[in-house]
């Protein structure tokens, strides 16, 4: 006897949300269960379900001439009242009788299956559900709070907000409206555990995106962003078309979108910057809103660098506690160092400069060849190669006429050229009398005296002494060491 669920199905649909494919699996479990409650054994039970949603069950069972199995066998006399033509042998299928066939626990052990099997496939469609929502935003109400952590009605679920995802400026109370970033989607003993957070830093990024559509469609896009949750949040923009402007389009129109992204943070600060691949002028973006007037290299293997400012702008460069600078480290991915202009004026920072280069470079010739000159105009270089000219020393022999016949280059192009040599490539003059020439000899070897210096007889030739400073070849007639600077005074003797 078929029974008709089409209304049952209807409304497990209507209220669970269920397919009506895990439905009707869940209907043949059901039945299947409670088969094997009454009877011991559904391994012979065939559920069919029609297109009008009628449910039948039938059983498999063997024609015999004496029934011992009546589960799996019925007598021929019987089976041929069903099928006259069958015979002794044959397996026919028999429709089982679901009201009059189930006792009370049978149907009892039916439901209990049903219900746990629903209770199973909406866990199940709302982990997916869920699952696929990880890093969106989504929208709950404030329902309680048990040690810090606030429960949230997700509609469906009830969602977790703990403490530590809790921004330190907000406060809720029942019924309070709350949009959360879902960072978790975990199935546990007690049900679904959807984990919620306001401090993530994507939920920022998420909320950049609802509010600014040229984030959405990708026109302008989030370099990186890092957050202090509650005090201050530095995003690094930048546009893939040149006539958007990246901070602009975040900003809005009178600030409109910044003003609605500022206002669901509850009053943290934020700072739109433009990114920009050098990282002397990402560096200068990276501390605003404290203006800095330069950006210096310490030392670009390990990243550190020195930023130049005035003295007015220190303590915004700085932050409360330091959390301007500490973001802008972070978002930079370098170690900034800020220095007012007579903290940086105080500073060997050309010592510092040429040490970093000596230990980025060493005894290597890193800037033997022009093109390798820092931040090189590559016109000129190209103008000289053509000349034949690629090193550093073969430019600095050129004389004043030859450089005139390098009508390519510009004088204030070679003023720059000469500029870069300068500040980069330290130069030691030499002549075929040795790093002091002869003009070094001074008077004193060309009268012939007899001399002393400290004690030590000088020969008509002028004997070179070293330096007691740092070892390097002096003469009598020097004032102070050409290589370390120190100041000399010699002291002379008659015999």
């Amino acid at each position: 006897m078929a029974i008709d669920i089409s209304e049952a199905i209807h409304q497990l649909i209507r209220d669970r949300g269920m397919s009506e494919e895990l439905i009707l699996k869940t209907i043949e479990n059901t039945i299947l269960a409670a088969y094997k409650k009454r009877y011991g054994n559904a391994e012979n039970v065939e559920i069919r379900i029609n297109e009008g949603r009628e449910v039948s069950v039938w059983a498999k069972k063997k024609v015999v001439d004496g029934v011992y199995d009546p589960l799996s066998e019925i007598d021929l006399e019987e089976a041929q009242v069903l099928l006259p033509e069958v015979d002794i042998g044959d397996e026919i299928r028999v429709e089982v009788d679901l009201r009059k066939e189930f006792d009370r626990i049978s149907v009892q052990t039916a439901k209990q299956t049903a219900h746990q099997s629903i209770r199973d496939i909406q866990k199940e469609g709302l982990y997916s559900e869920y699952k696929n929502k990880v890093g969106e935003i989504i929208i709950g109400y404030y329902q309680r709070e048990r040690n810090g952590t606030i429960y949230v009605d997700l509609g469906k679920l009830e969602g977790i907000l703990p403490r530590k995802h809790q921004s330190p400026r907000e406060s809720y109370h029942v019924n309070d409206r709350i949009k959360a970033l879902i960072t978790e989607v975990n199935k546990t003993t007690a049900g679904l555990q959807v984990v919620l957070s306001r401090t993530h830093g994507d939920f920022v990024r998420a909320i950049f995106e609802l509010e600014v559509p040229e984030i959405y469609d990708k026109t302008v896009e989030i370099h990186k962003l890092v957050r202090e949750p509650g005090y201050r949040t530095k995003i690094a923009v930048y546009s893939n078309r040149d006539d958007v402007d990246p901070v602009g389009a975040c900003v809005g129109l009178k600030g409109v979108r910044i003003q609605a992204i500022i206002k669901e943070l509850e009053g943290e600060k934020i700072d739109i910057l433009k990114y920009d691949p050098d990282p002397r002028r990402f560096i200068k973006n990276a501390l605003s809103p404290a203006e800095v007037r330069d950006v210096i290299i310490l030392d670009e293997g390990k990243h550190q660098a020195l930023a130049v400012v005035n003295e007015s702008q220190l303590s915004l460069a700085i932050g409360k506690q330091g959390l301007n600078v500490r973001l802008a480290n972070r978002l930079v991915d370098w170690n900034i160092d800020v220095k007012t202009d007579a903290q940086f004026e105080e500073m060997d920072i050309a010592a510092e400069s040429r040490r970093a280069v000596s230990q980025l470079f060493g005894d290597t010739e890193e800037f033997s060849r022009i093109s390798d000159l820092p931040d090189v105009d590559p016109l000129v270089v190209q103008a000289l190669q053509e000349k034949g000219i690629e090193f550093i020393e073969d430019f600095l022999s050129l004389s004043p006429e030859e450089l005139l016949e390098l009508k390519a280059i510009t004088a204030e192009q070679l003023e720059a050229l000469h500029a870069l040599i300068d500040e980069n490539v330290e130069i030691i003059e030499e002549d075929e009398n040795g790093p002091l020439g002869e003009e070094a000899l001074g008077e004193a070897g060309k009268d012939g005296k007899d001399e002393q210096f400290l004690g030590e007889e000088i020969s008509p030739e002028l004997e070179i002494y070293e330096c007691p400073e740092c070892g390097a070849q002096i003469t009598a007639d020097v004032t102070s060491c050409p290589n370390c600077g120190i100041e000399l005074s010699f002291e002379y003797e008659d015999e």
